[in-house]
């Protein structure tokens, strides 16, 4: 994968479910209630807000060509908007014409924890089409408690190291210990080192800071294009300013009804599916690591691979071994993008000689850890976020032990691992503010819905089901593999995602691309 391919995969590798040890998302294995969100103030009506909405944006260099940077002022705490301030990093590429300005256009990637800026600056503000960049000034903000801005830290990057190899399919009631007391150990990490910011990373409040922005650009409305957990965080601005929306495109779309037990459960059902695409191509191939075979054949292979990995980790050329843990996390790196196949096969037939370094550099990008071992804040972020969004997915870790089955009906492959994942949010030392609820955003502007069929991360079920939910929403479907549909290699998608872009004109609902 190139570059910009590698980056748009990690930004958006987390979503919902617990993936990894550290990527996980809230939820309860009780039915949560369908509780509507508090609205917010009458924000830029709001007397002790005024000075957030009426900022002006300081522009400056940031030593990347072609982009300006900015920091942004909003409260850490809303409900106590004369307190503490935070800072956010912004960044923008000026429209380039020709052609009318149409206001800003907002883009995240996704994760939770995925930063903008670098997305932005690395792909979107140069990678967009040029029709859309034209009319557009390309714009980002770093949510609160990400990359730029103002990061959650939680773990050195040696304690990173050994925290992704934890096992995550414990045997045994000592394995099962282990586990919790390294979800304990990085929930403790987390609130000594950003336990100021941690109450203060919600998604509701990353949506008040979008809409700050919204104000400080100058613009009436949003224009936004949100990927993967971005459209968790696009949806929840519209239903918190829905007289705000403007053009809204909701791509790799996350369904906010579900408890994170559900969703965690779903997602794991959706890197099955993934799976099964990537082992119909293989087997078809000479030299299949994974055999010539049927794709269930290619499965139970897969699945001894781990369970050797997990009894005799392979070298990988340095002092880490590839182990269950690193190698699962490679191989569901891998699912986000079908370009990523040949890379995977390759890894996956080395790592069966005895050679791990190939699966050790996926899941070295999917956790975004440096050369020199250090790691960007995405894993500490995706949990600060998750957990603060949705209650725990279990009480205890029985509860967890006890989901496992249901975990494994859902993805033979990868299931017992990701049932393990969601037990992170149990030791979090920041109470939820958030529940699963259904999201409609009455009254505002036509919201497009974009799903993939395939798509590992978030399920299309996900996609149709928030449509359905926003009073405004229209699906738009990509029939195909791979998380996310825009600028992906479907002219029919980016056709009907440019018109509604610049002409403000959503595709029919339930339109269908290949």
């Amino acid at each position: 994968m190139d570059s910009r391919r590698l980056l748009r995969t990690s930004a958006t590798a987390l979503v919902a479910a617990g993936l990894v040890l550290s990527g996980c998302s809230g939820g309860s294995d009780a039915a949560a209630p369908r509780t509507a969100a508090p609205a917010p103030s009458s924000a830029p009506e709001a007397p002790k807000l005024k000075k957030y909405y009426e900022q002006r944006l300081k522009w400056r260099d940031c030593g990347v060509e072609g982009f300006q940077c900015a920091t942004l002022r909003a409260p850490l705490d809303y409900a106590k908007p004369d307190g503490e301030e935070i800072e956010l990093a912004v960044s923008r590429a000026r429209a380039t014409g020709p052609g009318k300005r149409l206001g800003s256009l907002l883009v995240n990637p996704g994760g939770p924890g995925g930063s903008a800026v670098g997305y932005l600056q690395g792909y979107a503000g140069i990678g967009y089409p040029a029709p859309v960049r034209a009319r557009y000034d390309m714009v980002a903000v770093d949510p609160r408690g990400v990359a730029r801005s103002e990061p959650v830290e939680c773990l050195t990057g040696p304690q990173m190291d050994a925290y992704t190899q934890v096992d995550q399919t414990p045997d045994d009631t000592a394995e099962i210990n282990a586990l919790g007391a390294a979800f304990k150990d990085f929930a403790a990490g987390c609130e000594k080192k950003s336990g100021k910011v941690l109450p203060h990373v919600s998604t509701v409040e990353a949506a008040r800071d979008m809409d700050v922005l919204r104000a400080a650009l100058g613009d009436g409305k949003l224009t936004y294009v949100g990927a993967s957990y971005g459209t968790f965080l696009g949806a929840t601005y519209a239903e918190l300013f829905p007289d705000r929306v403007g053009r809204l495109v909701l791509d790799g779309a996350m369904d906010p009804s579900l408890s994170a037990l559900d969703l965690n459960r779903d997602q794991t059902g959706g890197f099955e599916t993934a799976f099964r695409a990537f082992a119909a191509d293989c087997v078809r191939k000479p030299g299949c690591p994974l055999g010539t075979g049927s794709v269930a054949a290619a499965g139970e292979a897969m699945k001894k691979f781990f369970r050797d990995v997990d009894a005799e980790p392979v070298p990988t050329g340095e002092s880490r071994k590839l182990g269950e843990s690193l190698a699962t996390t490679g191989v569901i790196a891998a699912m986000y993008d079908e370009g990523a196949w040949p890379q995977l096969r390759e890894a996956l037939a080395q790592a069966m000689g005895g050679e791990g370094s190939g699966l050790l550099a996926l899941a070295d990008s999917y956790y975004e850890r440096e050369a020199d071992g250090t790691y960007a804040n995405l894993m500490a972020a995706n949990a600060a976020v998750n957990c603060l969004d949705l209650p725990p997915a279990y009480r205890d870790a029985a509860a967890a032990e006890k989901a496992v089955p249901s975990f494994e009906k859902a993805s033979p492959v990868f299931g017992a691992g990701l049932a393990w994942a969601a037990l992170n949010c149990t030791y979090w030392p920041t109470p939820p503010t958030g529940r699963p609820h259904r999201i409609t955003a009455e009254g505002a502007a036509p919201i497009l819905v974009v799903g993939t069929t395939r798509d590992p991360a978030t399920p299309y079920h996900w996609a149709r089901s928030l449509a359905d939910q926003l009073s405004s929403g229209t699906l738009l479907t990509y029939e195909g593999d791979g998380h996310t549909a825009y600028g992906r290699g479907s002219d029919c998608i980016d056709t009907a995602i440019n018109t509604y872009l610049l002409e403000g004109t959503p595709p029919a609902d339930g339109k269908r691309c290949s």
